[in-house]
Formats: C-alpha cells, structure tokens, sequence
C-alpha cells in the first residue's frame, strides 16, 4: 500500500502538536510495510527531498506564488505547492490512500483525489470552533467552512478521542459511521533517559520544586491560568519555580507575573526543540496542561511517558487520557485556584503522585503505543479500499 499524506507541517517545522503526530504515525505506518509519501511545507534548511526508512519519503515544497497579506492567503497558495508536487511523483509510484490532514492541506488533498481517483481521508485534528470557542470572525467562518468541507469529500474523518468525535458530529454534521477514532501516541522510548541535575539546577536549587508548562503561548492552553494558579502555589509553597516552555508571544504572561510580585519563580524559556524537550519533563516534579480547549494533549502523553506527575484540565480529550488520581489528577478549566490544589496536592503529596505517575507510564505503554496506533489506522485504509 502507498499512502499519501498532506500537511503543512512535519519535523523540523514544529508548530503544534501535528508535526509530532504526523512524524511518529508516517514512521510507524513505514515499520508496518506500508509505503508512505509525506508532501509538505519547505522549512529552513530541511532538504527537499529526503528517504528517512526504505519505505518512508518527505517532500517539502516551498511556497507557489508570492507572499501574500495574512496566513489565509498563504495557505491557499502553499496548497497549489502541495497538490503539484504531489501529482508530479504519482506516476511513478501511484497512490492507493490520500491522508489530509486538517484543513491546512484540504484543498490539496481534494485535488490530488480528484486527479487521482483515489479516496482521499482526513485526520480533523481540531476545529476551528474548537479552538475559539465559537466563530467570531470572518476568518474564522471561513476556516470551519473548510473543515466541513473536507470532512464532507472524506471517505473517512479520523480524530484522536471520543471527544473529538462528538464535536464532529455536532459541529458538522458527520455522520458518525464515517467517524473513526484513532488516539495520539508517543515515542516512549524518547523519555527513557536519567534525569540531568544540571538541567535542573539551571532552574531550580535542589530544594525547590519545578513546575513545567510546554504549549504554544495562545489563549486555549492556558498559561494564563497557571501564571493566577502561581501565586497561591507560592503561598504554601515558596519553593517552586515555574519553567513556561513553548512559542508564541509571552510578553503578557511576563508582565502579569511582575505584576503579582512572583517574577522571580517563573522561567519563560520559548521554543525547546523536540531533543531536549524529555530533560525539561525528566527533571519536572509535575507537568501542567491547563487548556481551555484540547482535542487530545500530547504533552500529557509526554509527561505520563516521562514518568512525571501531570495535572490538566477537565477538558476535551484530556478528560479521557487523565483520570483524576488514577494516572494523574484534574483540576476544573480556567479555575486557578483549582489547578493551584491540585498542584498543591501532587507537591505535598509525593508518594500518591508516584503512584499516579507509575500508572500512567504503564497506560502508554499499552494504550499510546505507535505501532498500535498506525494498525489502526492501516485498518481504516484497508476498509475504505
């Protein structure tokens, strides 16, 4: 079998949690004897064509057509980039699947579909009514018209929860035997590493504790609850730093901690590339995932592979990866003073939280496991040739 698969972004691009979904399932899928052909975005100085397995190819595309006024527009034309580089290697080595995945690469994947013939799937990682809480803008209706649209030309819709697929179903009205739920998974085998004391002691004395964010810097991950959750961490518990780690711009959350009088614990430390990103959780004694909004959150995944305690919130797909004092804890979404206390608890409670900890590291050896995850998938394929 020779998939396809369309996005705007793969590694060494590193937007979201996408690039990371799409790198791990393509090399799985590959392990499976599954050709895969990954037609992307160009990025820097990552080739323009590279074979990462014998069954395993990207392709990165730069833009087609100049730079335009917004993201929309750019969008659009890298679209263009997508479907002919694309239809340029199909003849000499057909297609049997095309895999879009979300909107960023919609019109690309009904192109190449159109062309080929083949049935084209889609992976809605997250909706743009997800993502805003509703549709407030003219962009932002256009963008959903879009994720019904590919959704609508998809012989399948895969999502990544049981959360998702209801949000689909409400959202656009999919039916829901076009609905499949394949999870995120994690590489494991990443995090299976000693824990630096230098690493740590770049942010930490040996006697305080470390409190780590990783996410985009945008409203719907919600740092902006854990900077207010901060300072009453800080009254019971003075010896806490708070490393912030992910892009985006945090010149808010940097004055709001100035303003409360707690600059001093809080470390912004921006983009951390995927490599070093397994220290910053080995040396965390708990991980905070506050979204407002997450379709799945794979830095819970993260956090669970690396052994480390996790509090989230009560939202979306992390309501059905994190179940309160089984892997992990939950705290109410967009409460500070409920992820303060739970915080609190994991802090005063070690031994519950290595507990917890222990548990979650065994579920995502049996329940996130790539190579399970890309049968899965395969299966979808199988079932709509």
């Amino acid at each position: 079998m020779h998939v396809l698969m369309l996005s705007w972004e793969y590694p060494p691009r590193l937007v979201g949690g996408l690039a990371r979904h799409l790198s791990e399932l393509s090399l799985a899928l590959s392990r499976r004897d599954i050709r895969v052909t990954v037609v992307t975005a160009a990025f820097g100085d990552a080739p323009g064509y590279e074979e990462l397995t014998p069954n395993l190819r990207v392709v990165r595309t730069a833009l087609s057509g100049v730079w335009g006024p917004d993201f929309q527009y750019d969008i659009m034309h890298l679209n263009f980039a997508l479907a002919a580089e694309a239809m340029a290697l199909h003849p000499t080595a057909p297609y049997d699947v095309v895999h879009a995945h979300d909107w960023l690469g919609a019109y690309a994947g009904e192109t190449v579909r159109r062309a080929t013939g083949r049935p084209l799937i889609s992976t809605i990682h997250a909706t743009e009514v997800g993502r805003n809480n509703g549709l407030h803008t003219q962009q932002q209706q256009y963008i959903s018209q879009i994720e019904w649209w590919l959704a609508y030309q998809s012989s399948r819709v895969i999502c990544c929860s049981t959360y998702m697929s209801d949000h689909i179903r409400a959202v656009f009205s999919v039916p829901q035997d076009k609905i499949r739920v394949v999870n995120n998974g994690v590489d494991r085998h990443r995090f299976e590493i000693e824990p630096s004391i230098e690493v740590r002691r770049r942010f930490a004395h040996d006697d305080e504790k470390i409190v780590l964010f990783v996410g985009r810097q945008v409203r719907e991950k919600g740092v902006q609850t854990l900077v207010e959750a901060a300072a009453k961490v800080l009254h019971f518990h003075p010896q806490t730093r708070f490393v912030i780690a992910g892009g985006g711009d945090a010149s808010g959350h940097k004055r709001r901690v100035w303003e409360l009088g707690i600059a001093d614990s809080f470390h912004f430390v921006g983009f951390v590339p995927d490599d070093e990103l397994p220290q910053l959780y080995k040396v965390a004694d708990v991980a905070a995932v506050p979204s407002l909004s997450e379709p799945f959150g794979i830095v819970a995944l993260e956090a669970l592979a690396a052994g480390t305690p996790v509090v989230v919130s009560d939202v979306g797909g992390l309501s059905s990866v994190i179940r309160h004092n089984g892997n992990g804890y939950k705290c109410y979404p967009d409460s500070p003073d409920s992820l303060g206390t739970q915080i609190l608890h994991v802090l005063y409670a070690p031994e519950d939280a290595a507990r917890c900890a222990r548990q979650g590291h065994e579920d995502v050896k049996t329940l996130y496991d790539w190579d399970l995850l890309a049968g899965r998938t395969e299966a979808v394929y199988e079932e709509v040739l």
